[in-house]
């Protein structure tokens, strides 16, 4: 039996975001053959589901959006929906580094290893982690990171502000334990 070629065409269009899929799926799950497995599911989903698909909207985010609710539905009771976080200030490395008499935005690339900031991001839970890889390192915009995640939009704004607050402290406490900027007296990190 042949395709029809409106499935053809989903099935082709669906394969162009395999590895942008592939790329978030080992960020959920830490491991490549389960990474491999969320993204044949979430495909094999999307082409059970195509009738569901809006032709001219966001088909990455809607893939993600079958692909997050698969992970979250085999890690069931793992998900918490209330991340408590200190409040660690806005802007705390690019702060400390200004008074310092650096220039943070250069200084700050130039001496912090990539390997730190994944690492940092590694250590976000999971509802933040997943909304920094959308929006910062996918490039999702808020209303596609929103409609991935099944969340409003104020959500994902939230959660982004939360997690790169958090990213600023973990990223803050490695550059004072690696030299980079003097940290404070008293062992706190600065407002």
């Amino acid at each position: 039996m042949a395709e029809s070629p409106a499935r053809l065409a989903f099935a082709e269009e669906a394969l162009t975001h395999l590895d942008t899929l592939y790329r978030g799926a080992l960020r959920l799950t830490r491991d490549p053959d389960q990474a491999q497995d969320l993204v044949q599911e979430a495909y094999l989903r999307a082409l059970r589901y195509q009738h569901s698909y809006q032709t001219g909207t966001n088909m990455k985010a809607w893939l993600f959006a079958i692909m997050r609710n698969l992970f979250w539905d085999r890690f069931k009771g793992t998900r918490k929906d209330d991340v408590s976080l200190d409040d660690v200030g806005d802007f705390v490395l690019f702060e400390k580094l200004r008074d310092e008499g650096a220039r943070p935005e250069a200084d700050v690339l130039d001496r912090i290893a990539a390997s730190e900031v994944v690492s940092a991001v590694e250590t976000l839970p999971p509802l933040h982690r997943e909304v920094v890889l959308l929006v910062d390192v996918e490039g999702f915009s808020y209303k596609d990171a929103a409609q991935a995640l099944g969340v409003p939009i104020g959500t994902v704004m939230s959660r982004l502000h939360r997690a790169r607050q958090q990213l600023q402290k973990s990223l803050y406490d490695y550059a004072v334990e690696s030299g980079i900027v003097r940290g404070s007296t008293n062992g706190a990190t600065p407002q």
